[in-house]
């Protein structure tokens, strides 16, 4: 059964797709993660951190697959070395604009905070995603208008990584996420490439597309804890291009040639 998939177009100068964090190190994988897009249209939609239970149900509704669309420049990330160290009368600037201190009457840590975060450079992810329930809240309609008229300024995964290009980019329809992801266009920087690079949920898989290598991706967030903890059946490959839809040619473009 055909299903309508919002289409999002994740574009930055740093993009920060957050793996599991050990320690100090914050490292990234190639792919969104289910969290991290959780986050991000929660962000769109206005909703506050605290309100747990909204972001759970959003989470369990996604259902995905993404694809790389530009390869990091170089083919490689970059790496920001941190350091902080807040004392009990500093204060910080909330969204909202209004200064807050920190609480209590002594710093957290005598010394500074050191941690390195690693980021993608100029890269560009495509994401097909529906709802399940179609019926639920937020609906796609409400997501499409979040992403048009964000209640508060958008970021890909990191504070510094701020959107580039617009974020939707329309709906696709199709019978697995994968489908949908397949019937939305290249962009024609991709033309010079013989295979995209995509991720896929398991059970959203078509008989003609053969993954690479299927696991276990522990992406998800329990919102009520707070702690990263849940896992979902994923395959990941290498798609052809031909296996692509191909864009229309504009009128403009048809005169040209």
């Amino acid at each position: 059964m055909m299903a309508r998939h919002l289409i999002i177009n994740l574009e930055s100068p740093l993009m920060a797709f957050g793996g599991e964090t050990i320690d100090y190190l914050g490292v990234i994988r190639p792919f969104p993660a289910a969290s991290m897009i959780t986050g991000l249209l929660a962000n769109a939609l206005g909703w506050r951190r605290v309100e747990r239970q909204r972001h759970q149900g959003l989470q369990d509704q996604m259902v995905f697959a993404a694809r790389i669309d530009r390869e990091p420049h170089g083919g490689l990330s970059t790496r920001d070395f941190q350091t902080a160290q807040l004392a009990a009368n500093d204060k910080g600037w909330t969204t909202r604009g209004a200064p807050e201190k920190r609480a209590g009457g002594a710093p957290t840590y005598n010394a500074p905070h050191l941690r390195y975060r690693d980021y993608w450079v100029d890269m560009r992810v495509t994401v097909a995603l529906r709802l399940e329930p179609i019926d639920g809240d937020p609906t796609l309609d409400g997501l499409e208008k979040a992403l048009e008229e964000p209640a508060r300024p958008l970021f890909i995964g990191r504070k510094p990584c701020l959107p580039s290009s617009r974020l939707f980019a329309g709906f696709r329809d199709g019978d697995t996420s994968l489908a949908a992801l397949l019937a939305h266009p290249l962009p024609d920087e991709t033309a010079s490439r013989a295979a995209v690079k995509t991720l896929w949920p398991e059970a959203e898989g078509l008989p003609e597309i053969e993954a690479s290598r299927a696991y276990m991706l522990t992406d998800q967030r329990n919102w009520t804890s707070g702690l990263h903890g849940g896992g979902r059946p994923v395959c990941e490959g290498a798609i052809d291009r031909d296996k692509f839809a191909v864009e229309a040619a504009s009128p403009e473009k048809e005169e040209q040639t």
